[in-house]
This record gives C-alpha cells, sequence and structure tokens, in this order.
C-alpha cells in the first residue's frame, strides 16, 4: 500500500471517535433542494423498488489486518418485490415491521506477497458471499440478522447479527446506531485465520501453525446515516468499530495485525420503483 495510504490510516487511528462523529455529521447538515422534495413511498401498482448505488470505503486491506486500503463498493438493495400470485418479499422501504431480502457481500483476494506479516502463507482468492436477510423494525428501533453462504477463496456458511437504535430528526434524514457480531464456519474461519504446519514452515516460525474453528469472529459497533437530498437520491454514510473475538482473535494472523478493525465508507444511490405487472 502507498505511503498515502498509510499515512490517512496512522490519521485514522489518532482520531477515530471525532472522524467518525464529523462524517456522520456531515448528514446532518440540510439543504434547500432536499427540504423543497416531498418524502418518497411505495405507490400501489409498484411491482419492484430497489436501490442502486456505489461509493467507496476506508477499510482493513484483510481481515486483521493493521493498514487500511480504500476500495469501491456497489450498493444493492432490494426494498419489495411483488410476484402477483405467488410471493411477496420486503415492505417497500417506509413500512415497519418484518421484511426478507437478499444480503451479500464480496471479500476481496488476499495477496500475500502485498504484506510483509504474510509472507510464507497462501494467496487466498476473492471470496463471494450470498444468502438473506431478515428484520423488524419498530419506530425508533430493529433487530436483523443475515446468513449467507461463502463460496470461491473460503467456503461454508457466514452472517452477522444486530440490533440498532434508530433516529429521524426529519423525513429527509435517518440515523442508526447499535452492536453488531459476525460469525463463520470453520472452512471460512481456517482460510482467513488459520495456518497449516506447512505455511507455519515457510514463514520461519514466525507465525505458529493454528487450526480456527467456526463461531463468532467479531463483535463491535456500527453506525449509518442515511440522507435524502433529492426525491429518491440519497446519501449514504456509515462508520464501525468491530474487535476480533475467539479463534479470530488468537490467531497468528491477526496478532501480526490488528485485532481492532474500522471502517469509514461514503456513497450515493438512487431508489427506482417499477411496475413489472401491468
Amino acid at each position: 500500500m502507498g505511503a498515502s495510504c498509510l499515512e490517512m490510516a496512522d490519521r485514522f487511528h489518532g482520531s477515530r471517535p471525532s472522524f467518525i462523529a464529523s462524517l456522520l455529521a456531515l448528514l446532518a447538515i440540510p439543504s434547500e433542494a432536499a427540504f423543497a422534495a416531498d418524502a418518497t413511498t411505495r405507490s400501489p401498482g409498484d411491482d419492484l423498488v430497489i436501490e442502486l448505488g456505489g461509493g467507496a470505503k476506508f477499510e482493513p486491506s484483510y481481515e486483521g489486518a493493521s493498514d487500511y486500503d480504500v476500495s469501491p463498493f456497489p450498493t444493492i438493495k432490494l426494498e419489495y418485490l411483488n410476484v402477483p400470485g405467488l410471493f411477496t418479499i420486503g415492505g417497500g422501504g417506509d413500512d415497519l415491521g418484518f421484511s426478507i431480502g437478499p444480503s451479500f457481500n464480496v471479500t476481496g483476494e488476499r495477496d500475500s506477497s502485498d504484506h510483509d506479516e504474510l509472507t510464507g502463507l497462501n494467496d487466498v482468492d476473492a471470496t463471494y458471499e450470498l444468502g438473506l436477510k431478515a428484520s423488524y423494525e419498530w419506530e425508533h428501533a430493529e433487530v436483523y440478522g443475515a446468513a449467507r453462504y461463502a463460496f470461491g477463496g473460503a467456503e461454508g456458511f457466514v452472517g452477522d447479527v444486530g440490533a440498532n437504535a434508530i433516529f429521524r430528526p426529519t423525513s429527509y434524514l435517518e440515523f442508526k446506531i447499535g452492536p453488531v457480531a459476525t460469525f463463520a464456519g470453520e472452512d471460512y474461519m481456517d482460510t482467513y485465520f488459520g495456518v497449516t504446519p506447512g505455511e507455519s514452515l515457510s514463514t520461519g516460525g514466525r507465525l505458529s501453525a493454528f487450526d480456527a474453528e467456526a463461531g463468532i469472529k467479531s463483535a463491535g459497533v456500527e453506525a449509518k446515516a442515511r440522507y435524502e437530498f433529492r426525491e429518491d437520491w440519497f446519501l449514504n454514510a456509515e462508520a464501525s468499530w468491530t474487535s476480533m473475538v475467539a479463534d479470530a482473535k488468537d490467531s497468528p494472523i491477526v496478532e501480526a495485525g490488528d485485532d481492532q478493525q474500522f471502517t469509514v465508507g461514503l456513497g450515493v444511490s438512487r431508489r427506482f420503483s417499477l411496475d413489472l405487472f401491468d
């Protein structure tokens, strides 16, 4: 990673709470254009409500890393899908109560040659995760859980559970903050946190052999802010702190890096509503 990214990471580590608070506070600044728009709700004839967009995230170079990279990320959120006579998913985005929808994640490849502390370990290809997320939302709180199947660099089930307090100062601005925990199956854990005897030998004994078991891999706090600056256009910010736990924390890979992980992301998205079945 270049010197500029390392300098960013150093500054970020030196002022984590104020940096995160300042980023989220930016979304609380209203604009005349935003407050001239009407709040968006799903029309009765809409069969599909989907949100698409993207942004950039400042995050650890790999799980357990002490250095950070800036990388792009997509936003794909299915808020509502109705297939007449078959099924309905979601509540259209503005409805409270139970909702269920797709969940996905991508973990980029881990190239050991890019990190001195990983020299001697096998590379890990990118891992793709697909599954479902279920949540129940009240006016000022929500609980959620997601389960996904991972394939590619690692295989097995992964997921997360959490809860949020929800604050809506205006109809255009929403804050969420709460605890979150992630879990993973044995193959995933062993791929990213395990060290085989052969790999240990390749590191010259610098990283001892380690067999990572399934279980909770991290726990922490996540905050999100969402600002509708124009009808159906959103500015999205997120920040999180998580601490590796159990076998993930005990892994020689994490011990050589950092068990405290931080992320900050900022992006833009647009909601699309379509009548698919006239």
